[in-house]
Formats: structure tokens, C-alpha cells, sequence
């Protein structure tokens, strides 16, 4: 059967960079680190003690009290998104077919305050069971897609994909896939992640996955860099409107990009580490560009993984090398997690935005907190080290990998008639 084209038409972000697409854009363009000490509990006793939080978020400026009290924070990141990205796409009842409507999101954790807060509640209490009536649906993280549907009346396609750090990038493949295949016309897709949390923090530190740079947190993300001593927890939100091309000309829809396709793979090594070759990264770069149907060459930007950690950033950079040959050294490669924190099951849906935002711009937003160079990595790579550059970015290409070994890449392209 004859494929589809899918484009995105739609974007809305949540990030502790800014919290609209253009706040967030503007941030990554002029390489401001969104980490800082954790306000949103005491973490004076923990080992990191610093985080990439959302800035001034009010619920109620975008819930009335009651409804926010029915939604873990995740849940309301993912409404917020969602609904700059359809006002952004101007979806109305007039120019959609509801029942062809769907949304596929993604999210590592879900409602991870919730399940804290219950169970702290109920272990400090008399032992009597009595729990928050929507604790439940708080907590399961499919619980933001169907949120999202309830809201506008999207009928078709609806689910959440899991996969740890990979989870958003899955859920924009399936939703390229549904449409592709005719199976619907639009999809709201992207994820979000609320795991800035006591369980959150704790969590990651007894793994030793964390930076625990606490006296300098806007420099403890530094993807790339000789001292680089873990990555740096985030939180928020990031969604894109995927639209079959021909529905999306027939109603004058502006068109940021192009989906040209995507890959998925598996380490099948370890539940936490890298496979140090590379192997899953490279599997899933040379699926991407194989369903894409173009030729490494052809890559100018890569939003990499890049989450500051000694051993993931070695093997994504190995893989780079081996699927792109000597362009490995002509396209320009960058880790916007050195500025906005790693946001988990929402990672891959804000770097999405910042590839496309990059082809719009022809601006590739920077690796910050570069300081020390690493032996370990090929000196002629371009790793857009501290500050943007200006380049024509007709292709790019996002990476996103998670505990697990899951890999997900995802191809953009500028629109081409």
C-alpha cells in the first residue's frame, strides 16, 4: 500500500526553559541552563540537591482548584501542552473529523507525587485504608492521553506508550505510523514527566545516575565534557500535532516539518547501561535512516541523547561515527539536556520540538557547560560546544534512548512540495 505523509503542524511546551514553545526556543537559542536548588521539597539531606524544575507554574491559571486536585502534576503538563499545540494547529470541529482524531502520549513514570503521597499517608496513619478516591487515576500514566481526549473530544487512537527515557519519541512513531497507514488524520502526540519528587531524587541517586554538583547547579549538565558526573533530573512537558499532509493543505494548516521516519531498537545488555559499543544507538540511527529512505549524508543536525553520564555519552558518540562515516564530522551534533535537564518519558518530545525548531530556524541549539575536553570522543566531531550555530538544517535527527535499552529515532525534514 502507498504511505502517507505525515507533517507537524502543532507544537506547545512546558519546560524549565520557558513555558511556551517561543520561551522555550529562545532559551535553547541562547543556551541558558534551566537547573537550580529544588524547591519543591526540603532536599537539603539528599545527595543532589538541585534540579531542572518548571519556573512559575500555576495550576490554576490554567485549572480551577478542584479540577487540579484530580490530576497528578504530569497530567496537567500534558493538558497544558496539548493545548497550545491544537490552538497553535487551529484544530477546530469545523476543519476535523473527531472520530479521526487521536492521542498517543508517553510518559516513563505517570503520577509518581501521587503514588508518594498516598503511600506516605497511609504508612503514617493507624493503619485504617483510606486513600484518595482518584488515586487510581492519578497515577497510571495513561490516565494524560485519555485526559487530553476527554477534553476535546478526540475519538480515534489512544494510548500511552512506556519505555523509560524513550517513551515520547515511541509515542510520535506510533502516531506516525497510525497516520501513515491511514488509520487517522490527526494525532496529538509529544509526553510529560513529573518525577522532581522526594521518590524521584532518591531514586536516581541510589542508582548514582545523578550529577551531584550541588554548588554549581546551572553547570552540572555537560553532556560530552571530561568531568561530567551524571545527568541532571527535569521536568515538564513537550507536544507536536501530527497531521496527514493532504488533510493538512486541505484546511491551510501551517507546516513546521516533515516526519520522514523512524527506528527502534534494543540493547538486549543491561537494565541501566549502555551497551559500550554502541550497538543499540547505531541499530536504531541505521533503521531511522533506512524507513526514511535517505542516506546518512543527508543528516545535518543529530539532537543527541547526551545526558552527561560517563558511559552513555562514549557509546551514542561511537555509534554516530560508525552509521555516518567521515560526514560524522560535517553535521553538527548537540545535547539540549546540557540546558533543559533530562525529562525523562517527556525528553524525546521537547528535543522533537528543538529539531524542528532548528530546521525552521536554521539555528542548532548548543551543548552548554562545555569546559574540558574528553580524549574519549573524536576531536573532529562538532558537538556545538557553548554557544549556537547558524547553519542550513534541512534534516535533523533525535535520539533517545532509555533504561531497558529501548531506542527510539525519530527524522525530520524541512517540506519539500
Amino acid at each position: 500500500m502507498e504511505l502517507k505523509r505525515v507533517v507537524v503542524t502543532g507544537l506547545g511546551a512546558l519546560t524549565p526553559l520557558g513555558n511556551t514553545v517561543s520561551e522555550y526556543w529562545n532559551g535553547l537559542a541562547n543556551g541558558v541552563s534551566g537547573a537550580a536548588p529544588i524547591t519543591r521539597f526540603d532536599a537539603s539531606k539528599f545527595k543532589t540537591q538541585f534540579a531542572c524544575e518548571i519556573k512559575g507554574y500555576d495550576p490554576e491559571k490554567y485549572f480551577d482548584r478542584k479540577e487540579a486536585r484530580k490530576m497528578d502534576l504530569f497530567t496537567q503538563f500534558a493538558l497544558v501542552v496539548a493545548e497550545e499545540a491544537v490552538q497553535d494547529a487551529n484544530l477546530t470541529e469545523e476543519s476535523i473529523d473527531l472520530d479521526r482524531v487521536g492521542v498517543i502520549w508517553g510518559s516513563g513514570i505517570g503520577g509518581l507525587r501521587t503514588f508518594q503521597e498516598e503511600c506516605v499517608n497511609f504508612a503514617n496513619g493507624d493503619g485504617t485504608p483510606r486513600f484518595n478516591p482518584f488515586f487510581i487515576p492519578k497515577m497510571i500514566a495513561d490516565i494524560s492521553a485519555g485526559q487530553i481526549s476527554i477534553k476535546y473530544g478526540f475519538r480515534g487512537p489512544n494510548f500511552v506508550t512506556v519505555s523509560a527515557c524513550a517513551s515520547a519519541t515511541n509515542a510520535i512513531l506510533d502516531a506516525f505510523n497510525y497516520i501513515r497507514l491511514g488509520i487517522a488524520d490527526v494525532i496529538v502526540s509529544g509526553g510529560s514527566e513529573a518525577a522532581v519528587t522526594e521518590a524521584g531524587i532518591g531514586g536516581f541517586n541510589a542508582l548514582k545516575a545523578l550529577s551531584e554538583r550541588n554548588d554549581s547547579p546551572e553547570t552540572a549538565s555537560r553532556p560530552f565534557d571530561k568531568d561530567r558526573d551524571g545527568f541532571v533530573l527535569g521536568e515538564g512537558a513537550g507536544a507536536i500535532i501530527l497531521e496527514e499532509y493532504e488533510h493538512a493543505k486541505a484546511r491551510g494548516a501551517k507546516i513546521y516539518a516533515e516526519i520522514l521516519g523512524g527506528g527502534m531498537s534494543a540493547d538486549a545488555y543491561h537494565i541501566t547501561a549502555p551497551h559500550p559499543e554502541g550497538l543499540g544507538a547505531l541499530n536504531v540511527m541505521k533503521n531511522a535512516l533506512r524507513d526514511a529512505n535517505i542516506k546518512p549524508e543527508e543528516v545535518d543536525y543529530i539532537n543527541v541523547h547526551g545526558t552527561s553520564t560517563p558511559l552513555g555519552d562514549v557509546s551514542e558518540a561511537k555509534a554516530i561515527e560508525t552509521v555516518f562515516g567521515d560526514h560524522a564530522y560535517k553535521l553538527n551534533i548537540s545535547s539540549t539536556k546540557s540546558m533543559t535537564g533530562h525529562l525523562l518519558g517527556a525528553a524525546g518530545a521537547i528535543e522533537a520540538i528543538a529539531s524542528i525548531l532548528a530546521i525552521k530556524n536554521n539555528l542548532v541549539p548548543p551543548t552548554i557547560n562545555h569546559f574540558t575536553d574528553d580524549e574519549s570522543f573524536n576531536p573532529k566531531l562538532n558537538f556545538t560546544f557553548n554557544k549556537a550555530q547558524e547553519r542550513e538544517v534541512k534534516v535533523a535527527l533525535s535520539n533517545t534512548f532509555g533504561f531497558g535499552g529501548h531506542n527510539t529515532s525519530v527524522i525530520f525534514r524541512e517540506l519539500k512540495d
